[in-house]
């Protein structure tokens, strides 16, 4: 695609905005329609059933997978030149912050995604813990936690100064990524009709993996033809998080894909909201669980920012160009996930655990 009439009338770092906002809305849209979550498909996991969460995640990774690797394989977009792959990972950032990040997703209730589309429709304590996990992002990036994250994150590193390609590091063919996409997608489509998901939910499901292709499309197009340095990104919340509240902070600096990203995704989520009536206004139910909701929210922070990226900065866009450092992260946060909720939830809420877990008794 050739996006050089539309730079010579805007201009190469407000397209690039541009482009945030426009992914921002489609991602907006299909992620209220859809309720797509990681938190929601964790827990299900961990309790043993393969709902319609699950299904829902499935249908949106599969669907970046297979939208991505399709864009590979036909030369619209070349994995390497994404920020992801550019830059040197942090396997032990990976690790300990998804982690860290999984944990307070369960806590939170939501991973950041999902609290950007619920604060778009009126849900107070999602407006609250967003808030609260971009200023622990933007601490975690240049404040008083930046110390602990460059420690941790310089534990274990990737050499050569980039990422490394899950694919090449395991000897696969450049197909295999594909081949995975159709894969999950066939086993998220049979646990989508064995709980009864409607043709809709599974449109916006799949539309979310969607937009996950459509900004790396768009923002490589533009990097080709842009005179100034473009970076080559999707849909992320960590870093985009923090660097759009600094933005409505401190004077204003450059624009960027990402300082459109978050307004699109809020956008789009309220006009869908809005259009089928689902705008009302919701709020903590006891302090417990708002103290609950803020240490989920700083945890989150924290822990996306030492990843590399969120649930869906690597559980959906770093995990379809096949960086390795996001599916260690995206293993990670399963992991995190799974072992609050055996831990946190669970008890609280009278669920058996698992076959072969046993609790320690509380006294």
């Amino acid at each position: 695609m050739d996006l050089s009439s539309f730079t010579d009338l805007v201009g190469d770092y407000p397209a690039s905005a541009l482009i945030g906002l426009f992914v921002g809305i489609l991602f907006g849209v299909a992620a209220q329609r859809s309720a797509f979550c990681l938190r929601a498909a964790t827990v299900e996991f961990a309790r043993s059933r393969l709902g319609p969460r699950m299904a829902v995640w499935l249908l949106t990774f599969s669907s970046a997978v297979v939208w991505v690797q399709v864009a590979r394989l036909n030369g619209w977009f070349h994995p390497a030149d994404a920020r992801m792959m550019a830059v040197t990972g942090s396997l032990s950032g990976a690790l300990i912050g998804g982690l860290i990040f999984g944990a307070g997703m369960i806590l939170a209730r939501g991973c950041p995604g999902r609290l950007l589309v619920l604060a778009a429709t009126g849900n107070l304590r999602s407006i609250l813990s967003g808030l609260i996990f971009a200023v622990s992002a933007q601490m975690a990036l240049r404040g008083w936690m930046s110390g602990a994250r460059t420690d941790l994150a310089a534990l274990w590193v990737t050499p050569g100064g980039r990422n490394l390609d899950l694919m090449r590091v395991l000897g696969l063919p450049d197909w295999s990524g594909l081949m995975l996409g159709l894969l999950t997608a066939i086993l998220a489509l049979y646990l989508a009709r064995r709980n009864r998901i409607s043709t809709g939910i599974l449109f916006f499901g799949a539309g979310v993996g969607v937009t996950v292709a459509i900004g790396y499309f768009l923002t490589f197009s533009l990097s080709q033809v842009a005179f100034d340095p473009i970076t080559v990104s999707s849909i992320t919340f960590t870093g985009p998080s923090a660097n759009t509240l600094m933005a409505m902070l401190e004077p204003f600096g450059n624009w960027s894909f990402e300082i459109g990203l978050v307004p699109g995704v809020f956008i789009g989520s309220f006009l869908a909201a809005t259009i089928v009536g689902e705008l009302r206004f919701q709020t903590f139910e006891s302090p417990g669980q708002t103290r609950r909701a803020m240490a989920g929210a700083v945890m989150m922070g924290f822990g996306g920012m030492l990843a590399g990226g969120c649930s869906i900065g690597n559980g959906v866009s770093g995990s379809s160009i096949f960086a390795l450092t996001a599916w260690v992260a995206l293993i990670s946060m399963w992991v995190g996930g799974v072992v609050t909720d055996w831990l946190v939830d669970q008890p609280r809420e009278g669920v058996r655990p698992p076959r072969g877990f046993t609790r320690t008794p509380s006294r």
